[in-house]
């Protein structure tokens, strides 16, 4: 029978610490190893934007293109392999991971905070989830076809890095997880009555201001157009934000 959680010592808590890292560790190094022996799957989904054919293309209507990428390091191609190789083997290992990190937080929670507190992670993961999908399906792609096949003459021609390509995809990406939880913590702060409604909207001038400036920064090619795709997503969140606050604080 394991022990109670109030019997514990510290030293006792640091070993279930160290025992949930090293499940954790576990966990992303065999999804990593699994998307690295996948390489063909992996860049067929990594580099699939780059081609008119992908799908979201074709949904929305538009001509042909393609991108060329070129290699321009040694070792660089398979630095990329490994890097993208575990960034999905951490995104697939995501729900393992958070239910680890739960089991290890939830001794130390009342009953009534379990129950929130599943609500939340929940809810914030799956708004990371779909922030990555935003970012993939239209952002990164728009992105892509936009300044890859911009050009200021038919005398200069395009030719992309795959480091530059992969890092664009893999920043943007991280970025729309992270802005996408701003409903969720809203939510939060209202619940706690940090956040009202009435603030947001008053202060609703500001707050696309600030949305535009953050934009700006994040915005890894540093264009007007990126930085419009960027902002128009927070800013759409933060109205949706605005709802979640008037409901959970009317």
């Amino acid at each position: 029978m394991s022990e109670a959680p109030e019997n514990k010592s510290f030293w006792d808590h640091l070993e279930d610490l160290r025992g949930s890292l090293i499940r954790i560790l576990v966990s992303v190094v065999v999804f990593s190893v699994l998307a690295f022996c996948f390489k063909d799957l992996l860049f067929k989904v990594v580099l699939a934007p780059k081609s008119s054919t992908f799908f979201m293309y074709k949904l929305f209507g538009g001509g042909d293109f393609s991108i060329n990428l070129i290699n321009t390091g040694l070792t660089e191609q398979f630095m990329i392999h490994m890097k993208t190789a575990f960034a999905f083997g951490v995104l697939l290992s995501s729900p393992y991971i958070l239910k680890v990190l739960f089991d290890f937080v939830r001794p130390a929670l009342y009953e009534n905070e379990r129950k929130h507190s599943v609500s939340l992670v929940v809810a914030a993961y799956v708004m990371f989830l779909i922030g990555v999908a935003v970012s993939y399906l239209f952002v990164f792609p728009l992105t892509v076809r936009f300044l890859g096949t911009y050009s200021v003459s038919e005398q200069v021609g395009n030719m992309l890095t795959l480091q530059s390509y992969m890092d664009t995809l893999l920043m943007l990406s991280l970025i729309f997880g992270v802005l996408f939880e701003i409903p969720v913590l809203s939510w939060l702060l209202a619940r706690f009555g940090l956040l009202k409604a009435e603030w947001m909207t008053r202060y609703r001038r500001h707050a696309i201001v600030v949305i535009l400036v953050l934009s700006a920064i994040i915005t890894p090619t540093g264009d007007a157009f990126t930085l419009i795709i960027v902002a128009l997503p927070i800013w759409l969140l933060y109205e949706l934000s605005v709802l979640v606050v008037r409901r959970t604080n009317p």
